[in-house]
């Protein structure tokens, strides 16, 4: 059995710090508690598709990101994604992506959690670009001491 840490924003930011591809995409996380997190993906040339639109697994990371963070709110650390499901909703362009996500429902091993995903452009209102529905779950090991390193 696994017991939850306790994260708190400083500690989720080394989370974050420790995966490769969030520092690849350039991940921010900039709220994290009570069941919710957002992250803020700064957008350059390298995450767009031919038609010149944020990449679409650009925005299932983000999801998947943003779910997992807002349920180790709940959950602690030792969490991995069991399931997201993403709606694509318009083309996602501008400066910068925000995701917000919160948790609808947990139990003790599980969460639930709902995560919108907008672009944002400092010369227009943000644009709701995706939805998403995902399930977090306690690890059956400990993973926050894995060596994740290839």
């Amino acid at each position: 059995m696994t017991v939850a840490t306790t994260l708190d924003i400083d500690s989720a930011r080394k989370v974050l710090a420790a995966q490769p591809f969030a520092a690849l995409v350039g991940t921010e996380l900039t709220a994290f508690g009570d069941g919710a997190a957002t992250l803020i993906i700064p957008l350059r040339h390298e995450l767009t598709q031919q038609f010149g639109y944020v990449h679409g697994g650009v925005l299932a990371y983000a999801a998947d990101n943003a779910l997992t963070f807002a349920a180790g709110t709940v959950l602690g650390a030792n969490v991995l994604t069991g399931g997201v499901t993403v709606t694509y909703l318009r083309p996602a362009a501008g400066a910068r992506l925000r995701v917000e996500a919160s948790v609808t429902g947990a139990t003790r091993r599980q969460a639930v959690a709902h995560c919108s995903i907008y672009a944002e452009s400092p010369d227009r209102e943000p644009v709701l670009c995706a939805v998403a529905q995902g399930t977090t779950r306690l690890a059956e090991t400990d993973l926050t001491g894995a060596n994740t390193a290839p």
